[in-house]
């Protein structure tokens, strides 16, 4: 029987595998497209999917956590869920379907009509196979929601290609969306053992709606912190504007999601299930938050480092306006998975409340701080919304510490090292390569210097989480069982 550390390990690195698999698929289909696309078209798509997003978000209701927080589900559970989010989703639908003249006529572009109809398909869809999705994850079944990702992506991806290079633009861009949600809600089914039954009693998922509705409230607020720019340069800047900042936040996200995927994949789970020995649980945090800034650093500030040359050689210059804007998104991608482990460590707790103010708070400031500055460009708004989710780690630490004991002292121990190792890789980096004109040779530099010095000062430094991963991953050692 694999050890808690073991099966921990063996969840990260499936989902190093899936995320990482994933946002490399991603990029493929997503510079395969670009090269055929216009920033307007896909500015259509990401002013859309705000409203999509949060359709998500209702339908799914935080259930995925609720039910996780439980331990050990009934099929009564997962029964109600399923039948609630069904019903959930097709009334979210319906209303979404009627209002698309309103959504088309706030961004003052009719085509959206339908486009946005076809679209708000896939959430729809998705409610079929949450429950389901919600069992992997709770069983720690990382190798399943792996390959059910990694499928989904390959085969939305190819169609959404071939419809581009046929002429589809944008409509390529929303099939490839919905056909995603398609493939992966049918694999999901396939893996998992649990099957609905007509008996509907909804009344497990009303007692859950106590702790879900306030992630569900929180996830809402996430939903409009990441979409602000999408609606407001919408609103005031039109589709090309937006299609340039999503451009660059989709190369951003992709970085942010291989590391941020593991994390989801695996934080809450194991958090919640060493909650009752508050030592450990630090440890187990700790050590979770160091793998996190070993990975995220060098990763996103790495992206940031080589926008310039990657998007002019990937997808040519009528992209060049997002590599500024990557850059600085780097660093929002860098800090934002620890975010998401601190969001765990409340939620492990049963305190989804604290998630839902935190994040009710920091998008209100958000927006009406974008609000405020959008006069003054795309520049200055995200410089304020970088600093705004750097700046707020502190009040996510803060309620770690009243929880669980957790010091600011031994975070910033943890945190520190890798970023100043980072920092001091891309500054040397920059310099050495500063006199390279050559694209193609100027962006192989950059990674491989920054590589060789990252992972050389890594492990001269003694770093215990390098050599952990190194040994897993060989299978020259297994995890001890101790705490370390």
């Amino acid at each position: 029987m694999a050890t808690l550390k073991e099966r921990t390990a063996r969840g990260l690195l499936w989902g190093m595998v899936n995320n990482g698999t994933t946002q490399l698929l991603n990029a493929v289909f997503g510079i395969l497209m670009l090269r055929h696309l216009l920033p307007e078209d896909y500015g259509k798509i990401a002013m859309l999917m705000v409203f999509a997003n949060i359709a998500s978000t209702i339908q799914e209701c935080g259930f995925r956590a609720a039910l996780c927080n439980l331990g050990r589900p009934t099929h009564r559970d997962y029964n109600a869920v399923f039948w609630f989010n069904i019903g959930m989703s097709a009334l979210l639908y319906i209303i979404l379907f009627l209002s698309a003249p309103l959504i088309a006529r706030f961004y003052g572009d009719p085509t959206l009509i339908w486009l946005s109809r076809y679209l708000f398909l896939g959430f729809l869809i998705s409610s079929f196979g949450i429950v389901q999705r919600a069992y992997l994850f709770i069983n720690l079944m990382n190798k399943e929601m792996a390959i059910m990702g990694i499928s989904a992506l390959v085969v939305s991806g190819t169609v959404g290609v071939t419809m581009v290079y046929q002429g589809f633009s944008y409509w390529g861009l929303a099939t490839q969306q919905v056909l995603f949600i398609l493939v992966a809600a049918i694999i999901a089914w396939m893996y998992s053992p649990w099957r609905p039954s007509l008996k509907i009693d909804l009344q497990p998922a009303w007692q859950m709606f106590g702790f879900s509705s306030k992630l569900l409230l929180q996830n809402l607020f996430n939903q409009l912190n990441t979409h602000a720019f999408s609606v407001l340069l919408g609103r005031f800047y039109g589709d090309h504007a937006t299609g340039v900042y999503s451009n660059a936040r989709k190369w951003d996200d992709m970085g942010m999601n291989t590391v941020n995927g593991m994390v989801q994949d695996v934080a809450q789970p194991v958090l919640t299930r060493v909650r009752d020995d508050q030592g450990h649980y630090r440890n187990v945090f700790r050590k979770m938050l160091r793998f996190v800034c070993f990975i995220s650093f060098p990763s996103m500030l790495g992206i940031g480092l080589i926008a310039r040359e990657f998007l002019l050689i990937t997808v040519g210059e009528k992209w060049l306006e997002s590599a500024l804007l990557l850059s600085i998104l780097s660093v929002y991608g860098a800090f934002y998975p620890i975010t998401t482990l601190y969001s765990n460590l409340t939620i492990s707790q049963g305190r989804s409340d604290i998630n839902l103010w935190n994040t009710v708070a920091s998008c209100i400031v958000v927006w009406a701080g974008l609000f405020v500055l959008h006069p003054y460009g795309i520049r200055a708004m995200v410089i304020f919304f970088i600093c705004v989710n750097i700046l707020w780690l502190l009040i996510w630490q803060w309620f770690a510490h009243r929880l669980v004991g957790l010091r600011l002292w031994d975070v910033l121990r943890d945190i520190l090292p890798f970023l100043l190792f980072t920092l001091m890789v891309m500054a040397t980096t920059w310099w050495l390569t500063r006199g390279i004109g050559n694209l193609w040779l100027l962006l192989i530099s950059k990674i491989v210097i920054a590589a060789v010095l990252y992972v050389g000062i890594i492990w001269m430094s003694g770093a215990k989480i390098m050599r952990e991963s190194i040994e897993y991953l060989f299978q020259k050692s297994k995890f001890k069982n101790q705490d370390e």
